[in-house]
């Protein structure tokens, strides 16, 4: 047996074993001789077929399609193929190929040997590495994009989501104290977390639910949002298992997904018209009822809700949480709910826990972030709040992979929930505070942007806000890049060059079928220091004189 692999290369040896040579080939989209047939996309997996040692043209052969390996083509039947290229006289070759799990196989009959397959004879042994579940997912635009802009000098970062400005006083001093004051702080604590964290989690979400939360069966304490969401996937969704997505997405939820064996369905937020000249609003963007309804099949495990969402900024209304819990509730399918940008919410919005509505408590996951509620993003504690069936699965996960946070961030985050709880609803709340300092910067940044034609769809809540470059787009359609590379991501390798200012495409944030009906927004971070607001104000008047006539 002789494996190959690759990715512009093929790269292997086959090995003849009695009266058959077999060769495997793994997401190679370089084929073994020139006279082979190039597969129809680069992104095709796994092929097996067996040859007979008198054969006549190994141009035979079928390529797994990306939709085989989803699943979307299960048991397709045995399919046969004439030989492509037969010897003078014909040989009657026929190539019979045949799915089945976890291979496709081509068995080619044939009569002569040819320097096709002596090619793919003289290939040079190599086992596969990776794991099959990482294929496809190991491009990450943060790591792109932020190595571009490190690469320019005075870039000013409005891409990645994090503060540049000290986080509340009380948070620091809540560190400080639990490194330099109990020292078995420095030691292992409960595996599913800090019991004072999840006493005050529990005490703290259970009145804003409106429910009694168990500490110890309903709340479990991870690294970070991101963990929550990995423990979740990997304890919920297995393969096959479809998991609703709303787009523009949060970029892990697919790859999660993929990693855990699931099926993504994606079903998109679509901007309402608006009156010319009228700003537009994260709130006009809408799903159709219709097309929620329709997303949903036996095969549904979960849906992946955000709200306000990244990178739309949108705040899910009553109504609209109304419709995805009873769709949910008539299929039996559970809510995953990212909920790390709660406290940021701004003109008059408001948040909604979609496991405060009936019936929902019992099928919601409920993901929170101190990073975000406490703006330490370094930190890395999150939380998962639900009901114990589900938890119980949450935790056999957690216990068998991260097993324990940081003990000492986890004793900061609960002091300083502690501290918050004391205050909550009153106007020396950080939970008050902060989201009326940050609707500042949101509005400065919105002013800023619109100055240089540039036109923001306004945010109710989150760090971000995205802005619509139709105008340069329609100005400048070639810029820079690869044929099939979105405009949005031209676009900000254009701007971080010569603009000096950085963000992030949109596109990124939808399933690659759809990002080319939204490749025209670029989303900019807006929870950033004054001096870095400052900055950015510079690199837009400077923009903005050079469009003067």
């Amino acid at each position: 047996m002789g494996q190959v692999r690759g990715f512009r290369e093929v790269y292997g040896r086959v090995q003849q074993e009695a009266a058959a040579i077999t060769v495997t080939l793994f997401r190679s989209p370089a084929s073994c001789c020139s006279s082979s047939p190039a597969p129809p996309e680069s992104n095709f997996n796994l092929m097996e077929f067996s040859l007979c040692p008198k054969m006549c043209g190994v141009r035979a052969g079928r390529w797994a399609s990306p939709g085989w390996w989803r699943g979307e083509d299960p048991g397709a039947e045995r399919l046969e193929e004439p030989c492509p290229s037969p010897p003078p006289g014909g040989c009657g070759h026929r190539a019979v190929a045949s799915w089945g799990e976890p291979r496709l196989t081509l068995h080619l009959l044939c009569l002569q040997l040819t320097p096709c397959l002596l090619c793919c004879l003289q290939l040079t042994m190599a086992k596969r590495l990776q794991a099959r579940r990482l294929d496809g997912i190991d491009q990450n635009p943060w790591v792109e994009f932020v190595k571009l802009a490190s690469e320019e000098a005075d870039v000013v970062n409005l891409g990645q989501g994090f503060p540049d400005f000290s986080p509340p006083e009380f948070a620091v001093e809540a560190f400080q104290h639990a490194t330099s004051g109990d020292f078995m702080l420095n030691q292992y604590t409960k595996a599913f977390g800090y019991p004072p964290l999840t006493k005050i989690l529990a005490s703290f979400f259970g009145k804003l639910l409106e429910r009694e939360i168990d500490p110890l069966k309903n709340v479990l304490v991870t690294v970070g949002a991101y963990g929550a969401l990995f423990t979740a996937f990997q304890a919920l969704v297995d393969e096959g298992d479809e998991v609703i997505i709303v787009e523009p997405f949060f970029d892990c939820y697919e790859p999660m997904t993929l990693m855990a064996g699931g099926r993504p369905v994606f079903v998109s937020l679509k901007p309402s018209p608006t009156q010319k000249g009228e700003p537009d609003s994260s709130s006009n963007w809408q799903l159709d009822p219709m097309e929620l309804a329709s997303k949903f099949t036996s095969r549904t495990k979960a849906f992946i809700l955000n709200t306000p969402n990244n990178p739309l900024g949108k705040v899910f209304s009553r109504e609209e949480l109304e419709l995805v819990a009873s769709l949910c509730q008539q299929h039996d399918v559970v809510c995953i709910t990212d909920e790390v940008y709660q406290w940021l919410v701004f003109d008059g919005f408001q948040h909604i826990s979609i496991a405060s509505l009936p019936g929902m408590w019992e099928r919601t996951l409920t993901i929170g972030s101190a990073g975000k509620t406490f703006s330490v993003t370094g930190w890395k504690v999150g939380w998962v709040l639900g009901p114990d069936s589900l938890m119980k699965h949450l935790r056999t996960v957690h216990q068998n992979s991260i097993y324990h946070c940081a003990t000492q961030c986890q004793a900061a985050v609960a002091q300083s929930f502690e501290r918050e709880q004391l205050h909550f609803g009153q106007p020396s709340s950080y939970f008050v505070q902060f989201p009326q300092y940050i609707q500042r910067c949101r509005d400065h940044m919105i002013q800023s942007l619109q100055s240089v034609g540039l036109r923001p769809v306004i945010p109710q809540g989150s760090y971000f806000l995205i802005t619509d470059i139709s105008d340069f787009k329609n100005k400048m359609p070639d810029l820079p890049g690869a044929a099939d590379e979105p405009y949005d991501r031209r676009f900000v390798k254009w701007m971080i060059k010569n603009k000096g200012l950085m963000a992030i495409p949109v596109s990124t944030f939808f399933s690659v079928p759809h990002q080319k009906f939204f490749d025209h927004y670029i989303r900019f971070c807006f929870v950033k220091d004054e001096s870095t607001l400052r900055a950015m104000d510079q690199k837009l008047q400077k923009w903005k004189a050079e469009l003067m006539p």
